[in-house]
């Protein structure tokens, strides 16, 4: 059972649903749940889910018995974490069960269809024959529907299956009487189909009717069934890309566990081509990481001692030992499940205006059907004319493919941003990324790295720009400041090792002294220097005002009593951050860069990703980004807010859409309403393309469900339709409907 705890003593569970045929059975469900004092329900059809939040005095088991009472089956799903046991699941096995229902009903409704719509196949006791295998048809090949309309009257309800059961049964009724008390039976009868209800007077038989409604819904319910469960593919491939079980290290000793097994704390092995089981640190070797499958990164990351890894990740690499930091549902992975299944199991504003319409459209489609029967019997025209034209009405109206529009896109569309590595919280959010039109971008750790890097070396003429490079990285090796870092980390970058340090000094705020290779090396703020009574040559100071007009830090060193040259470092753009910025304005979106740094350095950053001065808003203290947004938002802007620090979680909620970074903090990630698993600011356009995306298959999704529902009736109401024929339009409509959702599962980033 998957259940959580809610503010003000509520607590939040989700029921597996089993027994729903259409969106009406869902909406039957949701009234009975939300009837109960101190409940709040919603219930999806395409993922068979109730989501319940429910007062703490009111028990599972009750909201059980309440689902159990309106005529279904409610049990508690497998947890994230939980094995799967069962090869097959109950899904598999409805599916396999449609699948052989049709197959049984096409294969002795195929000379039904043939010998009733085709004179010349009639032979004079054809209509007996017909009768039998129609029998088998309708009733044990069809009996779900039947069997669901009985369940639904027994308890004062009418959903999808009360229309197509009556309308099945009333065709095939009337064929029986026609055939026994009507003279139809009589031996060398002849039947032509046409497109329309037949108006001649006589007995005629609608056994094709009845049988082809059967098939046709049956193929309907089955391609459905299998569609439904494409769609749900990728959070299944999501939960199952974790690995079952894990060496651990005992003491000396490998021994091979249940992952389910790990604690936090655990040492584990991972050889090369091997899962890792959980989130953790590297203690032990260095290697590759293929982070595809969990954040859509193609590149594999190379990885070392101290940094940290995911669990379902594949390493490509050496051997390493890992130490578990997250186990069970507190891994990366089982959180992104998580968000998944929640944005799956919500409902969209334009949902819920679906299934308020589905829930009295039934009804009003049986008053429809009597208006139509009694209409035409006024009319004056025959009673095989009348009740086969009710029966079309009855058969068309069935709102499937209404009930489907919303959950199947959201299904497919979530899923997979999931293998994308952009993680949707809720289908509300797919409405706000249509009206933004700001997009306001925290700069550290955003649209930059947020680390510090060596970017540029200048050594003053005759000093070789290595010798220079060396003897800081020797000094700063010794240091743990940031700026010491960067210049160390670039200096092993180009040089590879290092000489070593003696007699190493920090002078706080100013710099490093040490001896290297028995010279006395100085590095820090020109002020070091000088109080060394060591000059910055004029050619130096010029590099120095530019390199700072840049927007970057600059280290001066010198030995030998002179000044030896420059040392630049700088939080540095991320790959991808300006072709992200051109991509949202492709999107027809403003971006602006929100920044607690000076103006100088945020201008800087802003050029070099292609962003306006004017849309720079710099030295902003934490405090006063929320602020920045609401003026932005007073303006009449709908804004969007991407970021990844604990600073930018009130902005991140303030904003109409919060995009989090997924390699910020779990602070700013839990404000957000969509998460970007991957650190690449391009990831930003893709989930802001995908969710509108998704909105538009869905808009798209429901017109066509409107639109059958709505030219079919008239002209099955006027006796323009075949019944035969409005079984299959239906079916069409349902098929449709979830085909042009699947077609999200080529959506593709624009990383690749």
């Amino acid at each position: 059972m998957t259940t959580t705890e809610s503010p003000a003593g509520h607590g939040r569970v989700e029921l597996a649903i089993g027994g729903m045929t259409c969106a009406s059975c869902a909406a039957r469900i949701e009234r009975k749940l939300n009837k109960r004092d101190g409940v709040s329900a919603t219930v999806n059809f395409a993922t068979e889910r109730a989501t319940v939040t429910h007062r703490s005095d009111v028990t599972v088991d009750e909201l059980v018995s309440i689902v159990e009472a309106a005529g279904y089956e409610a049990t508690p799903p497998r947890s994230h974490d939980e094995p799967e046991d069962q090869p097959e699941s109950a899904e598999d096995e409805h599916t396999t069960d449609l699948r052989l229902r049709f197959v049984i009903a096409a294969f002795l409704g195929a000379p039904v269809l043939a010998i009733s719509m085709v004179p010349v196949l009639q032979f004079p006791v054809w209509q007996w024959v017909v009768l039998a295998l129609s029998t088998t048809v309708v009733w044990v090949c069809g009996w779900p529907f039947h069997r669901a309309a009985a369940v639904n009257l027994r308890h004062g309800a009418t959903t999808m299956d009360t229309l197509v059961s009556m309308g099945v049964t009333v065709a095939y009724l009337w064929s029986v009487y026609a055939l026994v008390f009507g003279g139809a039976g009589v031996v060398g009868m002849r039947h032509e189909f046409s497109i329309a209800p037949s108006a001649r007077a006589g007995a005629d038989v609608y056994l094709e009717v009845a049988v082809g409604v059967t098939i046709f819904l049956l193929l309907g319910r089955w391609l459905e069934a299998r569609s439904k469960r494409k769609a749900g593919a990728a959070l299944r491939a999501l939960l199952a890309l974790g690995a079952k079980d894990v060496v651990v290290l005992r003491g000396d000793r490998e021994l091979r566990i249940p992952v389910a097994e790990l604690v936090v704390g655990d040492l584990f092995v991972v050889r090369p081509g091997e899962k890792i089981a959980t989130d953790g640190a590297v203690e032990i070797g260095s290697s590759a990481i293929d982070r595809s499958m969990v954040t859509g990164e193609s590149v594999p990351e190379e990885v070392g001692v101290g940094d940290g890894v995911l669990g379902g990740t594949v390493n490509v690499g050496g051997r390493l030992v890992v130490r578990a930091t997250r186990v069970g549902t507190d891994t990366q992975l089982a959180q992104m499940a998580k968000l998944v299944e929640q944005a799956q199991t919500g409902k969209a504003e334009v949902q819920r205006l679906a299934d308020r319409i589905s829930a009295v459209f039934v009804p009003i489609v049986l008053a429809l059907a009597l208006i139509t029967l009694a209409g035409w019997l006024v009319a004056g025209k025959p009673v095989e004319f009348a009740v086969t034209t009710a029966v079309a009405v009855l058969v068309i109206a069935c709102p499937c493919a209404l009930g489907l529009a919303t959950p199947t896109a959201l299904l497919v569309g979530t899923g997979r941003g999931a293998q994308l590595g952009i993680l949707v919280k809720g289908p509300e959010v797919l409405e706000s990324t249509r009206k933004i039109d700001t997009v306001v971008l925290d700069k550290t750790g955003t649209v930059t790295t947020g680390q510090m890097a060596l970017v540029e070396v200048r050594p003053v003429a005759g000093v070789d720009r290595q010798d220079l490079l060396s003897f800081a990285g020797a000094v700063e090796q010794a240091s743990e400041h940031p700026i010491a870092r960067a210049i160390t980390t670039g200096a092993q970058s180009e040089l590879g090792s290092l000489p070593a340090v003696e007699d190493f000094r920090n002078t706080e705020g100013l710099g490093v002294v040490g001896v290297v290779d028995s010279t006395a090396v100085l590095v820090g703020r020109p002020r070091l220097l000088a109080d060394w009574s060591i000059e910055i040559p004029a050619e130096l100071a010029a590099v120095q005002r530019e390199a700072e007009a840049s927007g970057r830090t600059v280290v001066a060193v010198a030995w030998d009593g002179a000044a030896k040259g420059l040392i630049a470092v700088s939080d540095t753009v991320k790959q991808g951050s300006g072709e992200a910025i051109r991509l949202l304005r492709g999107l027809g979106l403003r971006p602006v860069l929100l920044t607690g740094d000076n103006s100088t350095v945020a201008n800087a950053v802003a050029a070099e990703v292609g962003i306006s001065p004017a849309d720079v808003i710099a030295e902003v203290l934490p405090a006063d980004k929320v602020a920045a947004v609401r003026k932005l938002q007073s303006e009449g802007h709908t804004v969007a807010m991407v970021g990844d620090g604990v600073n930018d979680a009130p902005a991140l909620a303030a904003a109409d859409l919060g995009l989090a970074m997924g390699t910020g903090t779990d602070v700013a990630i839990e404000a957000g309403d969509l998460t970007l698993v991957r650190g690449d600011l391009r990831a930003t356009a893709d989930a802001i393309r995908l969710s509108r995306r998704t909105l538009a298959t869905i808009k798209g999704n429901l017109f066509w469900a409107f639109a059958y529902n709505v030219a079919g009736l008239p002209l099955a109401a006027l006796g323009l339709l075949n019944p035969m024929l409005a079984g299959a339009a239906m079916a069409f409509s349902s098929v449709f409907v979830v085909t042009n959702s699947l077609r999200l599962r080529g959506f593709q980033s624009s990383t690749r």
